[in-house]
This record gives structure tokens, C-alpha cells and sequence, in this order.
């Protein structure tokens, strides 16, 4: 196994307004695009009411 195997590498992120059709999207994304290594999360600021999507490549 090498050190590389099982990390994560931030690509992208983008803020919006808070919206919890955003979790579906994710969703859809995480499945869609899992075979090509790419992994989709969604943070939420409640102060701010944003939520930001990161893209992460494994």
C-alpha cells in the first residue's frame, strides 16, 4: 500500500446560497462520477446561510 492510497486532494469548492437541493446533487454526483475518482462533500454555514461543494480527487 503506498502513502498516496486512501487521501484525498482538494480540486475545487464553490460557495452558494443555502439551498438543501444541494444534498441531492451530491448525491447524484458521488455516484455518477465515482469510477472516475472523484468525490463530491457539501458543508453548510448556518451563520451565513451558504454551503460550499467541495470536489475531491482519490
Amino acid at each position: 500500500m503506498s502513502d498516496e492510497q486512501g487521501k484525498l486532494e482538494l480540486i475545487a469548492y464553490k460557495t452558494f446560497t443555502a439551498n438543501p437541493e444541494l444534498v441531492y446533487i451530491v448525491d447524484f454526483l458521488n455516484k455518477t462520477l465515482k469510477d472516475r475518482h472523484l468525490m463530491f462533500g457539501l458543508t453548510k454555514d448556518h451563520e451565513k446561510e451558504e454551503m460550499t461543494i467541495n470536489v475531491y480527487k482519490f
